[in-house]
């Protein structure tokens, strides 16, 4: 398509002066012919209202064209993007999955020269309008297969990304590595061959012990959370590096601080988990760490116990602040919720959490008619081998 043409300055103004509005309504409403590509401008309204959160950068420059709106659901945040930026350097780099290319242009900051490979040719074009739009010029861009880009490339890259596509031939989600596409795990020798690092995107749903026996070559791991939801996991592989033990980092990026919790799987299996009954305060790892399965390993270190081996809800006297995850005050154990939630809560509004309880948080909501919301906390979790509710407080 021919963006510049199509993407008329008349047609910006229309999409700015109607950020806020629904599409839908708007669309309705519109009784005067326009001399713009009306389809196009509601299509560029409806991605631009879902990237205000995600990619809010972008988003507010008015000349950049954003694609339909399921690349956009694809495409990485602002956030996570450059976070990326920050563990990869050198001189030349290639995305073999460039999409609407948030990554490929914030990893891209790091480098000299960069690759831009993409199937969908509309998408391509359109990423080479926004590069011009924004005054880049580091970009070379293919549009087709990229592993027949990687088969024709001469020389040695000091980086491959790639975000392999995870949806299948009926739109159902994938997440094992060998599913996606490109199938990296079948051509990880050729990758490496062209590269001296690799780093590859995989889904949240991610199994993270199989896809180390998928490509036994990776050396770390990150799984990256943002204000407590998992978003990705970061696979990577450096040719310089020795294969040792392999490093899990646990991240959660947040506009008041990012958390950390490093550990090895190695290290998780040697540890051995304490238990005991509720203390005064309960503690839940952060999410990443509760999808890397650093559960024993996070209760040795900060000296808390276990409530229940498949709980993953911990308990002391006492909680350091530092603790990556989030610290309740148990107030006090709820042992007639018919009778006392009425008492304790008589709005209905309390925040309702279950871990590894009788029944799911949303049928506890309906049984005993609350909704989330306010300060308090309502934690239903198996203590040794009962089932208990805990009215808490959050403390950090």
């Amino acid at each position: 398509m021919d963006w510049k043409n199509s993407y008329s300055e008349k047609l910006q103004q229309f999409v700015q002066d109607h950020l806020e509005e629904d599409p839908a309504k708007l669309f309705l409403a519109q009784k005067q012919p326009l001399d713009f590509d009306l389809k196009l401008a509601f299509g560029q309204l409806q991605a631009r209202q879902k990237a205000l959160k995600k990619i809010p950068t972008w988003a507010k420059h008015p000349s950049l064209v954003f694609p339909p709106n399921l690349s956009v659901e694809q495409a990485s945040s602002e956030e996570t993007a450059l976070f990326k930026s920050g563990l990869v350097r050198g001189s030349t780099m290639a995305d073999l999955t460039g999409g609407f290319g948030v990554d490929t242009y914030y990893l891209s900051k790091e480098f000299d020269k960069a690759y831009y490979c993409e199937r969908n040719e509309e998408l391509s074009s359109l990423f080479a309008h926004n590069m011009e739009v924004l005054g880049e010029t580091k970009f070379s861009i293919f549009s087709g297969n990229s592993i027949d880009f990687l088969k024709r490339f001469e020389g040695k890259l000091d980086l491959i990304y790639a975000d392999p596509a995870r949806r299948g031939g009926h739109n159902q989600k994938l997440y094992k590595l060998v599913d996606c596409e490109p199938d990296i795990v079948a051509h990880w020798d050729l990758l490496k061959s062209k590269s001296k690092s690799i780093l590859l995107k995989a889904s949240p749903m991610l199994d993270l012990k199989q896809a180390l026996m998928e490509l036994p070559d990776i050396q770390q791991i990150w799984v990256v959370s943002v204000r407590n939801e998992v978003k990705e996991v970061l696979l990577s592989w450096e040719e310089e590096k020795e294969r040792s033990e392999r490093h899990i980092h646990c991240i959660d990026l947040h506009p008041h601080g990012n958390k950390a919790f490093d550990f090895t799987f190695e290290a998780e299996e040697d540890c051995v988990s304490s238990f005991s009954d509720i203390g005064a305060k309960l503690v839940e790892p952060m999410a990443a760490i509760l999808k890397a399965g650093a559960f024993k390993s996070f209760g040795r270190r900060f000296g808390l116990a276990k409530l229940h081996p498949n709980s993953h809800l911990y308990t002391a006297a006492d909680v350091a602040e530092n603790v990556p995850g989030r610290i309740f005050e148990v107030v006090q154990e709820v042992s007639n919720p018919k009778k006392e939630l009425k008492q304790l809560f008589p709005s209905g509004k309390v925040n309702v959490i279950t871990r590894n309880f009788a029944i799911k948080a949303e049928e506890l909501k309906k049984k005993y008619k609350l909704k989330d919301g306010g300060e308090d906390y309502l934690i239903g979790t198996k203590v040794g081998e009962k089932y208990k509710l805990l009215f808490c407080k959050r403390i950090n």
